[in-house]
């Protein structure tokens, strides 16, 4: 059995896209300030709603493999490349903690008419260009440190899907409360009439 809307085609990633930019906006977090307040420790919302979503998207996973909607094997699994991940998380995390945006906030910034969302993703293009330019001279660091290939974590640990399932379940819930006492000790999140100052 093929996993339902599998040729929905390039009309559902749009319809999928704005949705998806909508519900970042209308929650507060396609603004910059919630990012970078993510960054200062102050407003957790962005690691609660990231956190949640890979839970969410493991155990949808499981459960698909269990039923026979999508089999494990099917995916694709990139094999992990240390060097690459260090390097490349550290400048990503560093342009988002000082332009206060990722990839897709900056798109809705830009739809929404936020002038820093537009060089944010001129930047971000610029750096995409220099990389792909220099990708053979970056090549040797890129490729170094190679993981396992192409391995879940299930099959890296031995350890049974439910467990490693039961396991990000507990480590969300210390993480959101690692949160709350952040954003109690600081004031609270940030309220949406900051947001719009």
């Amino acid at each position: 059995m093929n996993f339902p809307l599998e040729s929905s085609g390039m009309l559902a990633v749009l319809v999928a896209g704005f949705f998806f930019g909508y519900f970042l906006e209308v929650s507060g977090l396609g603004s910059p300030r919630k990012l970078t307040a993510q960054f200062t420790l102050r407003d957790w919302s962005v690691f609660k709603v990231m956190f949640t979503a890979i839970v969410v998207a493991a155990a949808g996973l499981w459960l698909f493999d269990v039923i026979g909607w999508l089999r494990f094997d099917a995916l694709k699994i990139q094999t992990t490349f240390f060097w690459a991940m260090a390097i490349g998380g550290a400048l990503l995390g560093a342009g988002m903690a000082i332009g206060g945006y990722c990839p897709g906030t900056s798109v809705v910034g830009l739809f929404t008419g936020r002038v820093d969302a537009l060089v944010f993703m001129l930047g971000m293009l610029i750096g995409t260009t220099l990389f792909a330019a220099n990708f053979k001279a970056l090549q040797g660091i890129y490729m170094a440190a190679q993981g396992p290939k192409g391995q879940t974590l299930a099959a890296l640990t031995g350890l049974p899907t439910w467990l490693i399932l039961l396991s990000l379940a507990g480590l969300a819930f210390a993480g959101f409360r690692l949160g709350a006492w952040f954003e109690n000790r600081d004031g609270g999140a940030i309220s949406a009439g900051e947001l719009s100052e």
